[in-house]
């Protein structure tokens, strides 16, 4: 009898020192791994391996080693997007197109040569079937009354305007959106690297149930949860990679040329102050680039009435050239001057609908203001929240959260608590770091949106000068 105590006694004492061996060499922050002898008459069958998908295998050898994966910063992809995104060769088009059409709408009409004969085959004393009384060679040509081409040609200048302000405007939405894939891609690296230390975590305590089971310290079920959780680990982190993925191919999208499987680099913490609503509003207001383009169409709008009030105004044909009076036989001249008179036709309708574009362009920049104005209190408070929760998740929750788990990890190791309370502990550290990435995220997509008023979809066709319903003469602008 005293001897099978004392070998229980042994077997106890021998247990304890491993655990508090593995214990005493474990990192503050990291789960133990016990040291023990491999299990006798035990059978232990690990979970099965995640297969990576079809075709993906080279790639996420790639990025897990060998070959070294490309780093791309924020700049570089700026610079690639401005060259490369085809909505700003787009919105660059829309300026060319409108100083193609001022170029043209300033142009003199051309002049018009003709050869006329009068009479030919008229039946006269002693010629019959003469050539006619007059032949010659007449030229015409158009006097533009009213400044109309200087108008025109004005008119159009100020669209080329117009049309500049609306490639700021695509600048902006390409850099923006960018931006945003950048930091998207950078939180999904970030989370990536979480789930590296969850699965890690899972490994080892997967091991150390199934250790503790060799031992006579734990129960099947438990090494079984432990083999769950290990699985449930491999899938959050593949499902972590694939989002890291799908974020790049985002943003390789945006820039408009392919990118190499890699990386990128940078920090998610916002850089700029936090600006008050009225701040915001008040930049928003005076400095957008949508209001400066809605201001100058009114500007064009102006000039377009102008030139609608004059349009009626008649120009003069003048037309004159050298002939010969077969009548008379000696050389003459012929010249004659014609005048549209505008007594049914004076451009009335299109004035009154010039006349309405403008007015309607005045509305068009108070919606704009409203418009702005709604879309802004919406992202300002995604913003502000985003900021207030990831300086009280840095401020209190993360420290709290990380004392916790360091504090029962020390109880752990003492024999105080079971190791069920340390992985939870552990659970809401982790939990807390993935939500602190989510905040600093929000944070910088809402940053970006505030000071980039409110400009985003880089890949939607750059806007071109005329609205619907706006008038457009063709061939000849106006």
């Amino acid at each position: 009898m005293m001897m099978r105590f004392t070998l229980i006694l042994l077997s106890a004492c021998i247990s304890t020192s491993l655990l508090l061996e593995a214990s005493s060499a474990q990192e503050l922050l990291a789960p133990p791994a016990a040291r023990v002898p491999p299990a006798a008459g035990r059978s232990y069958t690990a979970p099965p391996s995640i297969p990576s998908l079809a075709g993906e295998t080279a790639a996420i050898d790639r990025l897990g080693g060998g070959e070294q994966p490309a780093a791309y910063d924020l700049a570089a992809l700026l610079s690639l997007a401005s060259n490369n995104n085809p909505t700003l060769r787009q919105a660059r088009a829309h300026v060319s197109a409108e100083l193609g059409k001022a170029l043209q709408a300033g142009l003199y009409p051309n002049p018009v040569f003709s050869y006329e004969a009068e009479q030919v085959f008229l039946d006269v004393p002693g010629d019959k079937d003469s050539p006619g009384e007059f032949q010659g060679g007449v030229v015409q040509q158009k006097f533009v009354t009213a400044h109309k081409l200087q108008i025109s040609r004005r008119k159009y200048l100020q669209r080329a305007r117009v049309a500049e302000h609306l490639t700021m405007v695509q600048q902006f939405r390409v850099c923006n959106d960018v931006r945003i894939h950048f930091y998207r891609t950078l939180a999904a690296s970030e989370i990536l690297s979480i789930y590296d230390e969850l699965l890690k975590t899972a490994e080892d305590a997967a091991v150390t149930a199934q250790e503790l089971y060799n031992m006579g310290q734990a129960r099947r079920p438990e090494v079984r949860q432990a083999n769950v959780a290990l699985q449930r680990a491999r899938l959050e982190r593949l499902r972590a990679e694939n989002h890291f993925r799908d974020q790049f191919r985002e943003l390789s999208a945006l820039v408009g040329t392919p990118l190499s499987d890699g990386s990128v680099v940078g920090e998610l913490t916002p850089e700029c102050d936090l600006l008050t609503f009225q701040q915001a509003l008040d930049r928003l207001l005076s400095e957008s680039p949508e209001l400066a383009a809605a201001r100058a169409k009114l500007a064009v709008d102006a000039t377009t009435v102008r030139r609608e009030e004059v349009e009626w105004v008649p120009d003069v044909i003048v037309k004159a050239g050298p002939g010969y009076n077969f009548d008379a036989r000696e050389t003459t001249a012929m010249a004659g001057v014609s005048v549209e008179i505008p007594l049914f036709d004076r451009n009335q309708g299109t004035i009154r609908q010039a006349r309405a574009d403008y007015a309607r362009q005045r509305q068009e920049i108070q919606r704009l203001e409203y418009e702005l104005q709604q879309r802004l209190a919406a992202t300002y408070e995604r913003y502000a929240t985003a900021v207030q929760h990831a300086i009280e998740f840095e401020r209190v929750i993360l420290p709290e959260s990380k004392a916790a788990y360091a504090e029962l990890l020390e109880s752990y190791k003492s024999n105080r608590v079971d190791w069920s309370d340390v992985l939870l502990a552990q659970r809401d550290y982790f939990d807390a770091r993935r939500m602190q990435v989510d905040n600093l995220l929000q944070a910088r997509e809402h940053e970006i949106l505030v000071y980039g008023y409110l400009l985003q979809n880089g890949l939607m066709a750059a806007s071109g000068v005329t609205p619907p319903g706006h008038i457009d003469a063709t061939p000849k602008p106006r």
